[in-house]
């Protein structure tokens, strides 16, 4: 406890510094004051967090004193007992809540995301389940407040998804998201199947921090840019101008295709993000990997390869294996109502990380 005293410590006195600094003459660029203000900002919380501890622990103190004190009133004792019983059960709880605001926080937590759904083994039944997928998370971000705007869809002509893009906006949408990568697993009676025998099929999530431009920088000469007329599904044209565009990142090898849009000039820019956002994605992975080494377990590993969960319709549950959490209530999940599923997984991480700095 004594280390974490320690560090409790440096960030009071660090708020303190900010504050001093920024009611005296300030930094002498807006820059500089503006990273000052933010981090005083995000300090703030832990700091009246760590004050209320610091009130609870001398609070606690004060009454073993008059606990301990043979002079003192029977009737002021029993008192002191029943606030000091109070008191303990409340000073795990604040601890709690210090160590988890002073975990390292996630710079992409706050940022918006790029959702990509691919089908995977399984054919026709796996684009169909895709496309569920897809609606699943266009429901959760509708309950959520968020904008759920589809970038790229390419059908099969059956109503599945071969592969499915989508920019989601709002507040801490990664945050929320970002433990969704993964290969998702399906079994079901597909419509088609006139035996009425159960299919399993996959389909592959990836959710990407969306990138701004100062965060990753593109040079156009690691660029191949192709144009071409856009087709829809069962090859029929889209519009009949080359204004679908599909971007090749040399150094990489990612490409990105975008054609949804009837202007060149839109499809381009839409492309772009979303190759920025993977490369974003890339860089980031690489230092998780750099981290995680020492780690036991990494429930946001990210891994597009690992199976993270299962939708069994014939039994209406919803399995998640990374956290053996299972749910009986497939049809809501399904309708975007997947808090529960995602709240345990945030739960989940924070004890892990909250485990390795103890």
């Amino acid at each position: 406890m004594s280390a974490l005293n320690e560090k409790l410590d440096r960030v009071a006195r660090r708020y303190d510094e900010i504050a001093a600094l920024m009611a005296s003459e300030g930094p002498k660029d807006a820059q500089s004051f503006a990273k000052l203000s933010k981090e005083y900002s995000d300090l703030g919380p832990v700091v009246e967090a760590i004050r209320e501890l610091r009130t609870a622990e001398r609070e606690s103190t004060d009454l073993d004193q008059l606990l301990s004190d043979a002079s003192a009133d029977a009737e002021m004792k029993a008192l002191a007992e029943e606030e000091r019983a109070v008191l303990q059960e409340k000073l795990p709880a604040l601890e709690k809540k210090v160590q988890l605001l002073l975990l390292p926080r996630d710079e992409a937590d706050e940022r918006n995301a790029i959702l990509e759904v691919r089908a995977g083994t399984g054919g026709e039944e796996a684009a169909l389940f895709a496309a569920n997928l897809f609606r699943m998370y266009a429901r959760y971000a509708a309950l959520k407040g968020w904008r759920f705007e589809p970038m790229e869809i390419s059908e099969t002509g059956l109503g599945g998804y071969k592969e499915a893009i989508a920019t989601i906006t709002g507040r801490n949408v990664f945050a929320h998201l970002k433990f969704e990568s993964g290969v998702h697993r399906v079994q079901r009676v597909p419509e088609t199947e006139a035996s009425g025998r159960i299919h399993t099929s996959a389909a592959t999530v990836a959710v990407l921090p969306e990138a701004e431009e100062v965060d990753v920088q593109i040079d156009e000469k690691d660029l191949r840019i192709d144009v071409f007329r856009s087709s829809g599904p069962g090859g029929q044209s889209v519009n009949t101008t080359d204004s679908a565009v599909r971007i090749t990142h040399l150094p990489t090898g990612l490409v990105v295709q975008q054609q949804d849009e009837k202007s060149q000039h839109k499809n381009k820019a839409k492309a772009l993000k979303v190759l920025r956002a993977r490369l974003y994605d890339m860089e980031r992975s690489r230092k998780d990997a750099e981290r995680a080494s020492a780690r036991k377990s990494q429930v946001g590993s990210g891994d597009r390869s690992e199976r993270i969960r299962t939708y069994n319709f014939p039994q209406g549950r919803c399995t998640d294996h990374r956290i053996n959490l299972t749910l009986y209530k497939l049809d809501r999940v399904m309708e975007g109502e997947m808090d529960e599923i995602i709240d345990a997984l945030i739960a989940h991480d924070q004890a892990e990380r909250l485990s390795e700095i103890q």
